[in-house]
């Protein structure tokens, strides 16, 4: 038995999804991996490099000039809706621990953007720095396998894709689940599991810009599009 340590950096389903299915369905002991998952949200960059890792202006405001952003950590984002409903933030950008149409409906809010309109970028894979694992270590190997059966779970398995959406969208009902997974999870997630790669270079190129730095990779270069070998 193989074993790895795979931290998510962000919470959400975006980041955990793949993962908890395929450990819920039993993929991973499967393809005979012992998977820890670790919550890295807080980790610094030389912490994750050690491990293999998963997850990474529009409604007429300028971000420069009209907003005053509020840093806070990603979590279950409560504290912010109670801010937003105690009037002492005007906005607040949720992850996908909820269902924004959901809250803002709750609450006679209004959504202003879905960020996936705006700005897209491949966020489910598994990375890791070859200079500590390569990307060819039979656990990392392992991983991906049982990730790629987990897509297909989403892809053809409805039902089953649901129930464990709901382990993230405690607070909404089997509807708003289902409605969820038929807007945001079903469109985007593949079954072969591979980057679009013209996706990753728009990110890239939105993400320097933003940073007023050179694009100095390529999508091509940061993923890694090889097919996993059958176990």
């Amino acid at each position: 038995m193989h074993t790895i340590d795979l931290a998510y950096v962000g919470r959400g389903l975006h980041e955990e999804l793949v993962a908890y299915i395929a450990d819920q369905q039993g993929y991973y002991a499967d393809e005979g991996v012992h998977v820890a998952l670790r919550d890295g949200c807080a980790w610094d960059e030389e912490r994750l490099r050690h491990v293999a890792t998963i997850g990474l202006g529009r409604a007429g405001l300028d971000p420069d000039l009209d907003i005053r952003a509020v840093v806070r950590p990603p979590g279950d984002y409560g504290m912010d809706l109670r801010r937003l409903s105690e009037g002492r933030i005007d906005a607040a950008l949720v992850g996908s621990t909820m269902a924004p149409e959901a809250v803002a409906a709750e609450h006679g809010w209004r959504v202003l953007a879905w960020v996936g309109d705006h700005f897209q970028v491949p966020t489910v894979g598994v990375a890791v720095d070859p200079t500590y694992l390569r990307p060819d270590d039979p656990s990392v190997q392992a991983v991906v396998r049982a990730h790629r059966r987990a897509l297909r779970v989403i892809h053809d398995e409805p039902g089953t894709a649901v129930r464990h959406l709901r382990t993230f969208l405690g607070r909404h009902t089997a509807e708003e689940a289902r409605a969820h997974y038929e807007t945001f999870i079903a469109p985007y997630f593949t079954t072969e599991g591979q980057a679009d790669l013209a996706v990753g270079a728009a990110a890239i190129t939105a993400v320097a810009a933003e940073l007023g730095v050179p694009a100095t990779v390529t999508a091509a270069e940061f993923y890694r599009t090889g097919t996993a070998p059958a176990r």
